[in-house]
């Protein structure tokens, strides 16, 4: 862990709705980029009013399960470049912020099972060349095995940009071992990211109270390597939702799930301190962590930091 904490934001999709955008499926947040992109522009501001260092590319719905194959091919790379420009243009607006570009599952959410290695690079180039000249650092998000993290690195390799890497984990319960949805354990993941040379590993779209277990792992790991002189650990990161939980056959994004109503800002907080305690130097929120939540987590961490 380093001394200084990164803010990520939050959750686009509910900040879209609360904010009075589009949504619907099957388009999800990326019906936004199509009829009100400056209401993208918006929600970014909101997040980096609210205190993050980093903003996320509106980019997750650009796959062809939210957009469909024909859009994807024709309009994929223009709609990205939007994402992206959007987000810049956000955070020029205040000093010290950096845009991450959004690569998210191609082939689903939660859907290991699904990953495809033939078509995946083509997929991702379509996402990678409008992001590119807009992001300071890639983010693959939400992936459920090794494997998808592997071609993100792979589809990014001559960028010269970081990369961060995050996994979505089982909600097996917060005592059991931390694994991802694939199965593969955090630790496998761990030693991958030393392996692959990311600047970051995170773990996202997950209870926070099963996150911790993934941190410590994640840590047990990294410190009981031997790093060369020229090289260091990953860092590691957490953004948690606020979803109620799934049963495991539930998949993420086939409708606009309920969100728990004891997770409020300073509940979840909590669980900040308690991940940047265990390790973790990157914070933020996913599906339903919302600006205030930011605000609150980075008041709290910033503080500590002092």
């Amino acid at each position: 862990m380093t001394d200084t904490i990164i803010v990520l934001d939050g959750g686009m999709s509910r900040e879209l709705i609360r904010i009075g955008a589009p949504f619907q499926q099957p388009e999800w947040s990326a019906l936004a980029l199509l009829e009100a992109p400056h209401l993208v522009k918006q929600a970014h501001q909101e997040f980096a009013a609210a205190g993050a260092d980093v903003l996320t590319t509106n980019t997750y719905a650009l796959v062809p399960f939210h957009i469909n194959e024909d859009r994807f091919w024709s309009r994929g790379e223009e709609l990205s470049a939007l994402a992206g420009q959007l987000a810049k243009e956000a955070a020029d607006a205040f000093v010290g912020k950096r845009v991450a570009g959004s690569l998210p599952p191609m082939f689903g959410s939660y859907e290991p099972a699904l990953f495809d290695p033939t078509t995946v690079q083509s997929r991702l180039a379509v996402l990678i060349r409008g992001l590119s000249s807009h992001v300071d650092l890639w983010l693959g998000e939400t992936l459920s095995l090794i494997a998808e993290a592997e071609a993100v690195k792979w589809a990014v390799k001559e960028s010269g940009k970081p990369l961060w890497i995050s996994f979505t984990l089982e909600d097996d319960g917060p005592q059991a071992p931390a694994r991802l949805r694939s199965g593969e354990s955090v630790e496998d993941a761990a030693r991958w990211s030393l392996d692959a040379g990311i600047e970051a590993l995170l773990f996202n779209c997950s209870r926070p109270e099963y996150m911790n277990a993934a941190v410590l792992e994640a840590q047990r790991v990294f410190t009981g390597m031997t790093m060369p002189e020229d090289s260091k650990a990953p860092l590691i990161g957490v953004y948690g939702n606020a979803f109620e939980l799934k049963s495991t056959d539930d998949a993420a994004n086939v409708g606009i799930s309920s969100t728990r109503k004891d997770l409020n800002a300073v509940k979840y907080s909590d669980f900040a301190r308690q991940w940047v305690s265990s390790g973790a130097s990157i914070v933020g929120g996913c599906c339903g962590i919302g600006t205030e939540h930011i605000q609150d987590l980075s008041s709290a961490l910033k503080k500590r930091e002092a």
